[in-house]
């Protein structure tokens, strides 16, 4: 039958030095703490002060949204609910093509299902998603999570400005290419002065 186990400053005769020394410690950070002042955050009546790269919600750019489903295609959580149909441009030239485009008819994120990846801002191709540091948007219900496209346009204006550019960074394609001279016209080949014979061609010899 194995003993019941007992602590060793339990056992008579047992050596009780690391137990002062310990409890000695203990109380000395204690009281190294109650003389500090103390940095509690009075929220909602004090804003805290958020990281400039604070991933609160997802915010949308409506215009920049061509429902090209790249977002829904790659969040991992299948959370993001697009609606679209298209729409017929008519040709802005004479004997021109007519055009079609996507028109947006409903973008959701639901953020009860959200991990908050970024995946979706990452992949999208023409900068329709942001990342806001709004993050008071709690609901009594769950289900009240799921907000349509006029809730995410509403949080564009809480997106911060990306920071500059460091100095010996590269410049971005897009302003490279605005600044970047046209292309000079090309210049027509001249036609050709010496004219073929008008008469049948000389048969080929047989190199039989």
């Amino acid at each position: 039958m194995t003993e019941p186990y007992v602590p060793a400053h339990h056992v008579p005769g047992s050596p009780t030095r690391g137990l002062l020394p310990g409890l000695v410690k203990g109380l000395a950070t204690t009281a190294r703490t109650l003389a500090r002042p103390s940095h509690t955050a009075e929220y909602p009546d004090v804003q805290p002060h958020l990281p400039p790269r604070s991933r609160g919600v997802i915010a949308l750019l409506e215009e920049n949204c061509t429902s090209c489903m790249l977002c829904a295609r790659e969040c991992p959580d299948w959370c993001i609910y697009i609606d679209s149909h298209k729409e017929t441009i008519p040709a802005s030239t004479e004997g021109g093509r007519e055009r079609q485009r996507n028109v947006l008819d409903r973008f959701a994120i639901d953020f009860s299902l959200c991990m908050y990846c970024g995946i979706c801002i990452e992949v999208c191709p023409f900068d329709a998603l942001h990342w806001s540091p709004e993050f008071e948007y709690a609901e009594l219900d769950i289900r009240d999570l799921l907000h349509e496209k006029e809730r995410l346009g509403q949080w564009m204006p809480t997106v911060p400005v990306p920071p500059a550019l460091d100095p010996g960074a590269a410049e971005p394609a897009e302003i490279a290419a605005a600044s970047r001279p046209a292309r000079p016209a090309r210049t027509p080949r001249p036609a050709p002065t010496t004219a073929r014979p008008a008469g049948p061609r000389p048969a080929s010899a047989d190199p039989a």
